[in-house]
């Protein structure tokens, strides 16, 4: 075993004291309310064995929906103004934290297309021009705050524009080869320069930026670009920092457990991503999916949050469309990011049944066609918070594998607390299949609750579920 190794596991035994002597000394954590969005409740007190980290998540996203924001493509001006006209749609569809894509002005050397990428920041300090002013973006949150509803922004800290005045500025911030010029992270990224963390001073000026825009527009928290690729230690005091400010939400473009530990709330599920797709195209089965559900209760802790998602920018601009990989799966594996542990998210344009990839450096307006999914979107977010067990990170239900007689295709497991429970059973191909309970004590009569249904589990006759038939199960009580 390496050093990194064994540090890392001192460090998750101490976590794990600290946390069961916090459980088991706040006795009134039962009588404790919250507003989680539009939602006043009493949170249930948490077992005090339970794998959980500090500090928790903020308490407003316990039962949250994320929403990416593409400001360009999403109305014709594609300004912070246009979109708040949408804020009272949003709301209604009952979405909970509104991730806006980076808003800062574009760099102009080595631009891609004719609007440049949105991660190739100039100045991190001000707004697009083409977005608007600071003071629309404050309009903009503080609307959102009037609804239940909260904002973090899009952060780009590994890279920055060619043309950012820092390059010129502060020469030794940047990342050099070894002819001693500035260099790309990547060739593919070629309109952005790299940046060199062993610089403190640079750290200190990321993190005065950052707490710039939590002070100024009062935004609740940040989506870090490839967050992976920045020293965890920098994130670690970014955060530290930040919540001197304000308690604040932070979700990072990355997979590694250890960004948990002090830094983020949420990680993206890319692996569970990227397996849904191989189960849509038959090279994957829900053997696969329960494989990868095993290591995740080895690698992170039940208050980890994980994004779950079917797309978002770099799938549509950069892979392919839903219909383009998942097919007749889409509807399917939307219900199933919402139904697993995490937090679910939600791209512009998929309630708009959005089947076209966006431009990514141009202009390329989403055709919202009187929004034909949205009423598809709101039962399944409304879904989430009527249930506590499909909550975000501690506060959602165990989840627990079901055993039946066709393990290979059928996905069947239950989210449940001392509250509540749900049986939720996923056909992963794209044929008719059918199953037995191997467990009987799942047996008994259940409502669908997508389309209340009646439908009877057992060990003796058969399930028959259509080619990516699923179903979210309630029990009737007798």
């Amino acid at each position: 075993m390496n050093v990194k190794l064994i540090v890392l596991s001192l460090i998750l035994l101490l976590l794990h004291a600290c946390v069961n002597d916090t459980a088991e000394n706040k006795s009134d954590t039962q009588t404790k309310k919250i507003i989680t969005n539009d939602v006043t409740t009493k949170l249930p007190e948490l077992p005090a064995n339970l794998k959980v980290r500090t500090p928790m998540p903020p308490k407003w996203t316990y039962n949250a929906t994320i929403y990416e924001v593409n400001i360009r493509q999403y109305t014709p001006k594609g300004s912070f103004k246009a979109f708040e006209t949408h804020l009272p749609r949003l709301k209604e569809m009952g979405v909970g934290i509104l991730w806006l894509m980076p808003i800062h002005p574009i760099g102009n050397k080595k631009r891609k297309g004719s609007m440049g990428s949105y991660y190739a920041v100039k100045d991190y300090k001000k707004v697009a021009p083409e977005f608007g002013s600071i003071e629309d973006l404050k309009s903009l949150v503080n609307k959102a705050h009037s609804m239940g509803m909260y904002v973090i922004i899009d952060w780009i800290a590994n890279h920055s524009a060619w043309d950012n005045l820092l390059i010129e500025e502060h020469p030794d911030w940047y990342t050099l080869n070894n002819k001693g010029e500035h260099i790309s992270p990547v060739p593919d990224w070629s309109d952005v320069a790299d940046f060199n963390y062993d610089n403190k001073n640079l750290q200190a000026y990321m993190i005065d930026a950052m707490k710039f825009w939590v002070n100024t527009t009062n935004i609740d928290g940040f989506r870090c670009d490839m967050a992976g690729m920045v020293p965890v230690a920098f994130w670690n005091k970014a955060r530290k920092e930040l919540d001197k400010i304000k308690p604040v939400f932070m979700l990072a473009e990355a997979e590694e457990p250890e960004l948990h530990y002090s830094a983020f709330d949420m990680t993206y599920a890319l692996e569970l991503h990227h397996l849904m797709n191989g189960v849509a195209k038959d090279e994957k089965n829900a053997l696969d999916i329960n494989g990868y559900f095993n290591r995740e209760e080895l690698r992170h802790f039940t208050a980890d949050y994980r994004m779950q998602f079917i797309t978002n920018h770099d799938e549509n601009a950069l892979s392919s469309t839903t219909k383009e990989r998942m097919g007749d799966a889409e509807d399917m594996f939307t219900v199933f990011t919402f139904v697993v542990p995490g937090m679910p998210l939600v791209y512009s344009g998929q309630e708009a049944d959005l089947n076209k990839k966006l431009k990514f450096f141009d202009k390329d307006q989403i055709d919202w066609k009187n929004y034909p999914k949205q009423p598809f979107y709101t039962q399944l977010i409304k879904l989430k918070k009527d249930h506590r067990v499909l909550w975000n990170g501690a506060y959602g239900g165990d989840m627990k594998r079901i055993s039946t007689t066709n393990e290979r295709n059928v996905f069947a497991f239950s989210r449940s607390n001392q509250q509540d429970s749900l049986i939720m059973v996923f056909n992963l191909s794209d044929r008719k299949e059918k199953f037995l309970l191997n467990d009987n004590s799942y047996k008994g009569s259940y409502q669908n609750l997508m389309d209340n249904e009646m439908v009877k589990l057992s060990n003796k006759k058969h399930v028959f579920l259509k080619p990516w038939q699923y179903y979210v199960l309630k029990g009737i009580e007798n």
